[in-house]
C-alpha cells in the first residue's frame, strides 16, 4: 500500500514515502558476525595519521565525500567520471574520507566484481573509504551458497588492514569497520550507520533497533549527529520512492532517545534529492535535513515523479508530513561534499560530466545548505 500526499498548493496527489511489500526474491539476509566488539565503534584517529587527525583539528573543519550507488557493473563510464571529479575535489578540498552509502557492487555483492566496480575505479581516491552496505552488497543470487555479505565483510570489515584478493594490483587495504553496522566517531562529528538488508523500504532487526537507540543516546552531544542508511525515508522518484517503515524507525528512536540527529543520509535512488522536515519533540521545533545522494556511478539515473504532468518546483510543500522538497538533480552523476565545524554542517552537490561530454570539464556546484547544529544547554 502507498501513502499519497498532498503539496499544499495542489489538490494532485504525489507518491512521497511507501509501506513497501518484500519481493520474494530480495528478503531479509541474516547478518554476517561482527568483526569487532560491541557496541561497534571506529575511531577516525585510529585510520588516518596524528598529523592528518592534528590538521583537521587546527583547521578547525572535517571535511568528506558521500554518494552511493557507485558501482558500475553495465558500463562503467558515469562511475569513473564521479571518481576522477572525486580524486580531484580530494586535492582542493583536502577531504579526509569517503563515506559510501551503499551499492557498491551489483548486482549480488560477488567477490569478483570488487577490483572493477570499487578498487580500480578509486585507486587514485588517496584517502580512506568507509561503507554501509546497500540492498545489492546485501543480495545472494538465487541458487549460490555464499553467505550474505560475505564479500562485503572481506573488504570493509577486515579485523586488520591487509590487501585482499579481490583488490588486485592495486594497493588499497580493506577498511577495518567493526560490523556492517557501524559508528564513526570522527572530530566533530559522530556518524551512526545503519544496514537497512535487502527488503524495498528496508528491514532492521531488534538488535539494531536496540543498537541505534543506544548510539543516539550516548552520541557526543558537542558534536554533530549524522544518520546513514541506504533506504531513503523521503523520495519522489518514480522508481523506489521513500520508505515509510524507516521514517517510522527513525522517529522513535528521537522520541526514545530524545536526540534529534542534524542530518540523515541516504542513497538508493539514483539521483539528488533535499527535504527538510519540520520535527517536534517537547515543544520544540526542529529543521532535520534529509539528503538522497545515489547518483555516485550506476548507469540508470532514477527520474522525479511529474505533477499534474510537469515537474515538480524546488520549494513545494508536503503538509501532511511537514516535509520540503530544497532541490534535486535527476539527470546528472554527482556527489555531496560535507563540511563540519563545532557550529554548523554546510553540504555542497556537485554534478560530472555526462559520458558523451568531456569528462574532464570541471564539476558544477548544483546545490548548497548550512545547517546550523543545535548544542544543548549546559553544554560547553
Amino acid at each position: 500500500m502507498s501513502i499519497k500526499r498532498k503539496f499544499a498548493d495542489t489538490s494532485s496527489t504525489f507518491t512521497l514515502t511507501k509501506h513497501h511489500g518484500v519481493h520474494p526474491h530480495h528478503t531479509f539476509q541474516a547478518l554476517p558476525l561482527p568483526t569487532g566488539s560491541a557496541p561497534y565503534h571506529l575511531q577516525l584517529e585510529d585510520v588516518l595519521s596524528e598529523d592528518r587527525i592534528n590538521a583537521i583539528k587546527s583547521s578547525g573543519k572535517l571535511v568528506f565525500h558521500t554518494v552511493g550507488d557507485t558501482g558500475g557493473i553495465q558500463s562503467g563510464s558515469s562511475q569513473n567520471i564521479v571518481a576522477l571529479h572525486l580524486e580531484k575535489d580530494l586535492k582542493s578540498s583536502q577531504a579526509a574520507f569517503f563515506y559510501h552509502l551503499g551499492n557498491v557492487v551489483y548486482y549480488y555483492g560477488e567477490n569478483w566484481h570488487y577490483y572493477g566496480q570499487f578498487y580500480e575505479p578509486y585507486k587514485g581516491y588517496d584517502a580512506p573509504i568507509f561503507a554501509i552496505p546497500g540492498n545489492h552488497d546485501g543480495d545472494v543470487l538465487e541458487g549460490n551458497q555464499v553467505s550474505s555479505l560475505k564479500s562485503f565483510t572481506e573488504n570493509f570489515c577486515a579485523p586488520i588492514p591487509q590487501i585482499t584478493p579481490e583488490a588486485g594490483d592495486v594497493s588499497r587495504h580493506a577498511m577495518t569497520q567493526p560490523n556492517v553496522y557501524w559508528t564513526l566517531q570522527a572530530p566533530y562529528a559522530t556518524i551512526i550507520g545503519l544496514y537497512t538488508n535487502v527488503p524495498e523500504g528496508g528491514m532492521l532487526d531488534q538488535d539494531q533497533i536496540d543498537w541505534l537507540h543506544n548510539e543516539m543516546r550516548t552520541a557526543d552531544q558537542k558534536k554533530a549527529l549524522i544518520i546513514a542508511m541506504h533506504h531513503p525515508i523521503y523520495s519522489g522518484d518514480k522508481w523506489h520512492s521513500g520508505s515509510a517503515y524507516m521514517g517510522g524507525i527513525l522517529d522513535e528512536a528521537i522520541n526514545q532517545t530524545k536526540r534529534v540527529p542534524d542530518l540523515i543520509l541516504a542513497s538508493h535512488v539514483h539521483n539528488y534529492q533535499r527535504f527538510t522536515r519540520q520535527f517536534h519533540l517537547d515543544g520544540k521545533e526542529f529543521q532535520i535535513p534529509y539528503v538522497v545522494a545515489g547518483a555516485g556511478g550506476y548507469f540508470h539515473l532514477h527520474y522525479e515523479q511529474s505533477l499534474n504532468g510537469s515537474m515538480p518546483h524546488p520549494g513545494h510543500y508536503f503538509a501532511q508530513e511537514g516535509v520540503r522538497l530544497e532541490q534535486y538533480c535527476d539527470n546528472r552523476h554527482g556527489f555531496l561534499r560535507l563540511e563540519v565545524t563545532p557550529n554548523e554542517i554546510k553540504g555542497t552537490y556537485l554534478t560530472v560530466p555526462r559520458p558523451q561530454e568531456a569528462w574532464g570539464d570541471p564539476a558544477q556546484q548544483f546545490d548548497t545548505f548550512v545547517q546550523h547544529l543545535r548544542i544543548p544547554m549546559g553544554v560547553a
